[in-house]
């Protein structure tokens, strides 16, 4: 080797190891980011025999695209989750100690005890806040389903913002790449940016990407709808003033985008598990919370008396009643919103005693409604009759999905039994996916972060590589130096 190559391989070696060490340290400081990938700097000849320096980035595009879809049911089932947890907290958390069938059992044992010391005025009163905390209890559950409702419709608006901000800024990082590939550039940086929004983006909708040749990306939703293709699809709510029902929904490329379904949910993104507790949980619970009110209005009702007893029914609402509407609620039909207007009849308030005697309809001196005729203080039939309506089976509106027959016990029971299931599923679909995910964004790390362990391995290397260039360095200047002073 000559003195002149030796030094212009120094001066190669010394170039590529600063660009390497470069390259590591940047790696370094990124250890733990999770959008960022490990740059190689990679040593190659061209085709003059030349050694040179390429720059590659670590990626894996079929875990990246499982990744993705993992981020999607995720956040879907997380949110659900949520959702219906938030639902639970309407009846006290966990064993639902504030729930209606809580109270409704309470305030039917206060019933017995009452029956059972009917002259009792301290027994009355107990029975009447009892009957007090049943009607409470489905007014709270109704406003925290209203709450649920307007939480969402909140949400969803936020998140269709989102969603355009993401894929507007998709489009820029996009040409971004396209342009810098085109032009032979390093689009490490670029690239990392992009699928940063894809994540971003799947967290709210469920997706999945084809790549062109050119490396443009073409984004399309999990059912098939366009996303991005060269320019931002619009994404926009649909229906916001009020002229369609639901309220509005979300249209992707003029599709519609359809919500999620079970416990287990089949959402892909918070969008849809949004969807599905607006329109499909949150209904159908207040269906059920309607007819509970329903029932009990129908159980405790009053019948005119001096009828025959087969022309009876009917009859007119008595310690329960809608607060918007004095008739009673038509048999086995969902009354929308009934358990946020139910109330115990505030003429309880002046005589305790009409539970037992019955005569919240009586007019104009009339007692065609009262039980007691004798107004005896013993008097307990119209108390044991109560009671066992409650337990007597009524007819229920299918559409709320627990059963067309049933006691309102039952039927209470059987509610907090729905929810629950659904809350059991999402709970453990979560883990699950939750799980999977982890699972996934570790294989992807391995495959494409960065090592720490690994990068300061490469750098001792490259000190070797640095010391060993200046000890060649060195000799060569001994050797020009020895040259120099033979020729002097």
């Amino acid at each position: 080797m000559s003195l002149a190559s030796a030094i212009t391989t120094a001066q190669t070696i010394f170039s590529n190891t600063g660009k390497q060490t470069a390259v590591v340290s940047q790696n370094i400081a990124n250890v733990g980011n999770a959008d960022y990938s490990r740059r190689l700097a990679m040593m190659g000849v061209d085709t003059d025999g030349q050694p040179f320096l390429k720059l590659q980035r670590a990626q894996n595009d079929a875990l990246f695209k499982q990744t993705i879809s993992s981020i999607s049911d995720n956040a879907g089932q997380s949110r659900l989750l949520f959702g219906l947890q938030q639902i639970q907290s309407a009846f006290g958390g966990a064993d639902y100690p504030t729930a209606p069938l809580t109270y409704m059992t309470s305030f039917r044992d206060s019933l017995q005890t009452f029956s059972q010391s009917s002259g009792g005025i301290t027994e009355a009163r107990s029975a009447i806040a009892g009957a007090r905390d049943v009607a409470n209890a489905l007014n709270a559950a109704s406003t925290v389903l209203d709450q649920v409702k307007a939480t969402t419709d909140k949400e969803i608006g936020e998140q269709v913002g989102q969603l355009n901000e993401y894929l507007a800024e998709f489009e820029k990082v996009n040409n971004t790449v396209v342009g810098m590939l085109a032009n032979g550039k390093d689009a490490s940086d670029a690239l990392d940016k992009r699928d940063s929004l894809l994540k971003s983006i799947a967290g709210i909708v469920g997706i999945s990407t084809t790549m062109r040749q050119s490396m443009d990306t073409v984004i399309y939703t999990s059912d098939g709808s366009v996303l991005f293709e060269t320019s931002a699809r619009k994404v926009e709510l649909a229906g916001k003033d009020g002229s369609s029902s639901p309220p509005f929904h979300v249209e992707i490329d003029n599709e519609e985008l359809k919500p999620g379904t079970g416990g287990n949910t089949s959402s892909q993104g918070t969008l849809a598990a949004l969807f599905q507790l607006r329109d499909d949980i949150a209904p159908v619970m207040q269906t059920q919370l309607d007819e509970i009110a329903r029932g009990l209005i129908v159980a405790f009702r009053e019948t005119d008396q001096t009828l025959p007893e087969e022309n009876r029914e009917p009859g007119l609402p008595g310690l329960f009643i809608d607060s918007m509407n004095p008739d009673m609620p038509a048999s086995g039909t969902i009354s929308a919103g009934l358990a946020g207007r139910i109330k115990v009849n505030a003429l309880i308030d002046a005589n305790p005693m009409l539970l037992r005697d019955g005569g919240f309809n009586n007019t104009n001196g009339s007692t065609n409604y009262t039980y007691n005729t004798s107004n005896l203080a013993g008097f307990n039939n119209r108390l044991n009759d109560l009671y066992d309506q409650m337990g007597a089976v009524q007819a229920f509106d299918a559409n709320a999905d627990i059963g067309e027959t049933g006691t309102v016990m039952s039927y209470a029971s059987n509610s907090i039994g729905w929810i629950e299931q659904l809350r059991k599923a999402a709970t453990s679909a979560d883990e699950t996916k939750g799980a999977m995910l982890a699972q996934m964004q570790q294989t992807l790390s391995n495959e494409t972060g960065v090592s720490l362990d690994e990068e300061l391995s490469l750098m001792l290397d490259l000190e070797q590589s640095y010391k060993a260039s200046a000890k060649l360095m060195t000799t060569v200047d001994e050797m020009l130096k020895s040259l120099l002073d033979m020729v002097r």
